[in-house]
């Protein structure tokens, strides 16, 4: 039996989120709108790969994906300001960046004054060298990688019928695989490195699906990386308030939002919107 309640919205003034992968199989849709229906931010940072636009051919894009869009676009037209940042996966976006429609801002990176601190936002795809020498190679790997979720699913469809606790596989390939663990690696020491080189207080990424926050110091000063995760196994979130980052873990949940997306307006542009990607 579901379990239905009516939260209060918590005041945010950053979110940031990356790596929803709108229009694929392994995308937490559902949550992620429980997520969005919990909270009034004052800045919602969508940090890349929101829209899976590589894989958007198989005509996949379900109700609760199309309303995650209403909902970013209803949070808009109630004063949240919103940046959406180009990742690899919504791609075809950047040759639009630099446009500034009321609160929506699209753009391909972003840097933040936070209470007289500086934060780098950007998607992190620069640095993965899959994506700027062999495309075909990573969106290969997308798909396999929207497939292996397809199949994580059922398996613990058939866990949860035995009372087993959930299995990951993309997380026990990372793991154990020597060059996944080191392209983690290595991504994380370029990201913070130049962070610290350019005087940034933080450097905030998403792509490679690891949710962390971590202080990072060398002998050229420091810097706090963060990672916003994703939402296809993570399920996680960056919050910051009262000058404090926090990693948002969210566990599932059903609410009644009073501001349920039921607009004209809203549902046109985000129908529009699809459209477009569609073309």
């Amino acid at each position: 039996m579901e379990k239905y309640i009516k939260l209060k919205k918590r005041k945010v003034e950053v979110v940031v989120i990356s790596d929803v992968h709108l229009g694929t199989y392994g995308c937490h849709a559902k949550e992620l709108l429980e997520y969005l229906s919990s909270i009034k931010p004052k800045i919602l940072i969508l940090n890349g790969d929101i829209i899976d636009i590589w894989q958007f051919r198989k005509s996949y894009f379900p109700a609760s994906h199309l309303k995650v869009i209403k909902k970013i676009i209803s949070l808009s037209t109630r004063g949240t300001k919103i940046y959406y940042l180009t990742g690899n996966h919504d791609e075809m976006l950047r040759k639009f960046t630099d446009l500034h429609l009321g609160n929506l801002h699209l753009l391909n990176k972003l840097v933040l004054d936070l209470d007289g601190k500086k934060a780098w936002i950007f998607h992190g795809d620069v640095f993965d060298a899959s994506i700027n020498h062999a495309k075909w190679l990573a969106k290969l790997g997308g798909w396999g990688y929207d497939f292996l979720i397809l199949i994580n699913r059922f398996l613990n469809w058939c866990l949860a019928k035995i009372n087993k606790e959930p299995y990951s596989l993309s997380k026990k390939i990372k793991q154990n695989v020597k060059s996944a663990v080191k392209f983690i690696s290595n991504f994380e020491n370029i990201c913070t490195e130049l962070s610290i080189e350019n005087k940034y207080d933080y450097v905030i990424c998403g792509h490679i699906h690891e949710p962390k926050m971590e202080i990072i110091e060398t002998s050229k000063g420091k810097t706090l990386y963060l990672n916003s995760g994703d939402w296809i196994e993570n399920l996680t979130a960056l919050e910051y308030h009262n000058k404090k980052w926090t990693l948002y873990k969210h566990e599932p949940f059903n609410i009644i939002d009073p501001e349920e997306m039921h607009f004209e307006y809203e549902n046109k542009l985000a129908e529009q919107f699809i459209s477009i990607l569609k073309k």
